[in-house]
């Protein structure tokens, strides 16, 4: 467990997390909880020992030069507080890269972390690639398995079966413990997948903006995605086969974003409505 620097009481905190590496598809988990850090002047109070979790020969330490003298700076898991956000709450943030090793002693010191600060909620940040167009919104999924947290953020169970990172293994800890847990996880098209994906970063801070209902400042992080599209709308049309590619990913999205083509959708948006007439209602069976 790490020593946690003083901070101030926490007013029921919700803890965002992401983690660089096969959970996060361009960067645009970790982009989008590092902006919450910037913009919401998140205080650092602790991190992990990296020598438990890393292998340095994949995560390697790096060399920076401050004031004439070398400083080496490892890789770990970063825990940060703010409260000086729009939220109801505070907030914990935490930044990590998903650990080499002890996944399982991993995700219980974070969270014991979490138990330490009472936080009351975990959300966690991912990202995957996908036969999406970046021409068209990011889409971002929702989920939880908690019957209480679907009614309440319209989250769905996930029926994913298949490899997991940290992420899955972090939230089913939380959940067994008690913890209120939510995922979301945005969409990268596979074809513009690299680093940095900012138009990524901001479906998902936009994805908190409506799940928490505050307001996050992303001015930067949408001009960063204007530039990305414009980047990329570049690189496609100068392939035939590329440009071929995105008219049909365009198509498909399109399709499928027609209400006639997703009772899903239409199933979605009147659970919404309920909610926000204050009246009870229960997912789809």
């Amino acid at each position: 467990m790490p020593d946690l620097r003083s901070h101030p009481p926490l007013r029921e905190p919700v803890l965002i997390a992401a983690f660089e590496g096969w959970n996060d598809a361009g960067e645009a988990a970790s982009g989008a909880v590092a902006h919450l850090v910037r913009v919401w002047d998140a205080d650092p109070i602790g991190q992990l020992d990296p020598e438990d979790y890393y292998d340095f020969q994949v995560n390697r330490p790096k060399v920076t030069i401050e004031d004439g003298r070398r400083r080496i700076t490892w890789p770990t898991t970063r825990i940060s507080v703010s409260t000086t956000t729009s939220f109801a709450s505070d907030v914990v943030l935490v930044e990590g890269i998903e650990p080499s090793t002890r996944w399982r002693a991993y995700a219980a010191e974070l969270l014991e972390v979490a138990q330490r600060l009472d936080v009351r909620m975990v959300v966690l940040l991912g990202a995957f690639l996908a036969d999406v167009p970046h021409t068209r919104p990011i889409p971002v999924n929702l989920s939880s398995d908690d019957r209480g947290m679907q009614q309440r953020f319209g989250a769905r169970a996930s029926d994913y079966e298949g490899p997991t990172g940290i992420v899955g293994v972090f939230a089913e800890q939380a959940a067994r413990a008690g913890i209120d847990t939510l995922a979301c996880w945005a969409a990268v098209p596979h074809y513009a997948g690299g680093p940095p994906s900012p138009k990524a970063a901001l479906a998902l801070l936009a994805r908190l903006e409506s799940v928490f209902d505050v307001s996050i400042p992303t001015r930067d992080v949408a001009e960063e995605a204007t530039s990305w599209e414009h980047t990329v709308d570049e690189l496609a049309e100068s392939d035939d086969e590329v440009s071929d590619y995105v008219a049909s990913l365009e198509e498909a999205s399109d399709t499928a974003e027609l209400p006639e083509a997703s009772g899903d959708a239409i199933a979605l948006e009147f659970e919404r409505y309920l909610r926000g007439r204050g009246e009870e209602t229960q997912p789809p069976g």
